[in-house]
């Protein structure tokens, strides 16, 4: 089965990958319009990836490679890459379990612990104007959280979403006023951490190995609390055992779990943007929630 070629080449996934690799293809089946697994002579298997922007290829091949220069949370390689297209290991399935997920939370401490240049800081080799998911994201860095946070990761897309007219000037006031507060709300400052930067659950894949795997970074230097937001926001199986594993390796600043809401702002302006109202509701009440405390 054929998948629909990147824009402006006549390659299919499969010929892209023979090309990439340099090994002959002996099958492929399409997932979807942009992903496809393709069986490599010998039987090796990767995931071949479309993507119609030159900068989110580079962006996420660059960012798989500085998660894995880490040596801690396990993600796919990358066997080649260039305008449109990505390959990278395909990831044996497997069951989460409650060793598995304790095992990421500690895997997930070491990663942050790493760090990073600055906030906002590109992965090595990484593009500026990069993206999460489908949204442009622009990495400038930046050494104070609170007002970086405001400027680069929750402004953009709230000027977005009124623009769009998801959003209201009188409700984007409200959110306004929120990252105003957030030099007081933040908690302690901490150094920039080596984020995944878009952690929902669909990005972390339980591996037949039993250990879990990072797929479609969005890589850059963040503060570490925003990834374990992320994985509240959207659910992760035995999230519990996960910030146990966590915690054994370091410990979260006191009053972390009032912050939640707080770094789920960035993300659910970016659905805001990308998905409508609903996430716009869920924004407002986050960010009036902060302005009661």
């Amino acid at each position: 089965m054929s998948a629909r070629p990147a824009a402006g080449t006549g390659e299919d996934p499969g010929a892209a990958a023979a090309r990439l690799t340099g090994r002959p293809v002996t099958g492929r089946r399409s997932l979807s319009g942009s992903l496809t697994e393709v069986t490599l002579d010998g039987g090796h298997r990767v995931m071949v990836k479309r993507a119609d922007d030159p900068g989110a290829v580079r962006a996420e091949a660059a960012g798989l490679r500085w998660l894995a220069d880490a040596g801690t949370v396990r993600v796919p390689a990358v066997h080649g890459h260039d305008r449109h297209w990505l390959v990278t290991d395909q990831v044996p399935a497997g069951r989460p379990d409650a060793g598995a997920a304790a095992r990421f939370g500690r895997d997930l401490a070491a990663l942050h612990a790493t760090g990073a240049p600055a906030f906002g800081a590109p992965p090595p080799d990484g593009p500026v104007d990069a993206y999460i998911g489908l949204a442009a994201m622009r990495n400038v860095p930046g050494t104070d959280w609170p007002r970086w946070y405001a400027e680069h990761r929750v402004l953009p897309y709230l000027r977005r979403a009124v623009d769009d007219g998801t959003l209201h000037h009188g409700e984007a006031e409200v959110i306004e006023r929120a990252c105003g507060r957030l030099p007081e709300l933040a908690g302690p400052a901490e150094p920039p951490a080596r984020l995944h930067g878009d952690l929902w659950n669909g990005n972390v894949l339980w591996g037949a190995d039993g250990r879990a795997w990072l797929i479609d970074p969005a890589a850059h230097g963040g503060h570490r609390e925003t990834d374990l937001a992320m994985l509240h926001l959207f659910g992760c199986p035995h999230l519990d055992r996960v910030l146990e594993g966590y915690q054994e390796v370091a410990l979260l600043a006191e009053g972390w779990a009032d912050r939640i809401g707080l770094h789920q702002l960035f993300p659910l302006l970016v659905h805001t943007v990308l998905f409508g109202r609903g996430y716009a509701e869920q924004a407002l009440t986050v960010a009036r929630e902060a302005l009661r405390r």
